[in-house]
């Protein structure tokens, strides 16, 4: 049944990951219906295959897989392709295992049982913020720390910072606000969407992975340099300062 009145022409390759028939059918019949090419693996050990092969743009991941821990496909997918999203769809709610998920690599969740209507507007929101074109910038620097939005590259004194696709997004939008108070709607709307339906628990997630992951840079650098600090505004946002 299609529940968008326009599928998308580009035909996004998505890749399917659910050992059970019915969801997996479910799933492949909607994609189908609204504009992806969706394949449909059963098992992790047959998903990393299909990954290896075939570039895809959407990877849909239940993490109960009867080979393998879903986390640890998220993990290994991830490695291999940085900027592919990856949706989770689980049927643990516990927040540590919604946490794991996205510190696996995952740019969000859906817990099931979860709307299809839900995931096609998911799905449409991420895409469609990683093609909205944006106009030559130069690298930031934010004290150490070096921004290059084009090049999509984060640099401490020369090394680079490896940085997840929605933590170099948040850093980003941080950076064209510095020394400002960014409230969480606006990180939500710039990071994800606009009309972003799930928790804003995805942005505490991010955050804290920025966070870890800066702080690992400082430490594993021969020359200690200058982080910008980003400050929690309680009840409202962040503010990055240099």
């Amino acid at each position: 049944m299609r529940t968008h009145a326009t599928a998308d022409p580009s035909r996004h390759r998505v890749l399917v990951v659910e050992d059970d028939a019915t969801i997996g059918r479910h799933l492949d019949t909607g994609l189908r219906g609204n504009g992806y090419a969706p394949t449909w693996s059963r098992t992790g050990s047959a998903a990393l295959a299909e990954a290896a092969r075939t570039p895809y743009d959407v990877l849909l991941l239940d993490l109960g897989l009867p080979d393998m821990d879903g986390l640890d496909v998220a993990r290994a997918v991830r490695a291999r392709h940085p900027d592919l999203l990856i949706v989770i769809l689980t049927a643990r709610t516990d927040d540590i295992d919604v946490i794991a998920g996205l510190d696996a690599g995952a740019d969000d969740y859906l817990v099931k049982p979860f709307s299809l209507t839900v995931l096609l507007a998911r799905l449409r929101a991420h895409l469609r913020r990683r093609v909205v074109a944006t106009p030559p910038q130069e690298p930031v620097r934010l004290a150490d720390l070096v921004l290059d939005v084009v090049a999509r590259r984060c640099t401490l004194r020369d090394a680079d910072v490896d940085l997840r696709p929605k933590e170099f997004d948040l850093l980003a939008v941080l950076a064209r606000h510095a020394g400002e108070a960014v409230s969480r709607e606006t990180l939500m709307a710039e990071v994800w969407d606009e009309n972003w339906f799930g928790s804003t628990k995805t942005l505490d997630v991010t955050m804290a992975g920025l966070r870890r992951r800066l702080a690992q840079a400082a430490d594993a650098s021969v020359h200690p340099g200058s982080l910008p600090r980003i400050t929690t505004l309680r009840g409202h946002g962040y503010r990055l300062e240099l």
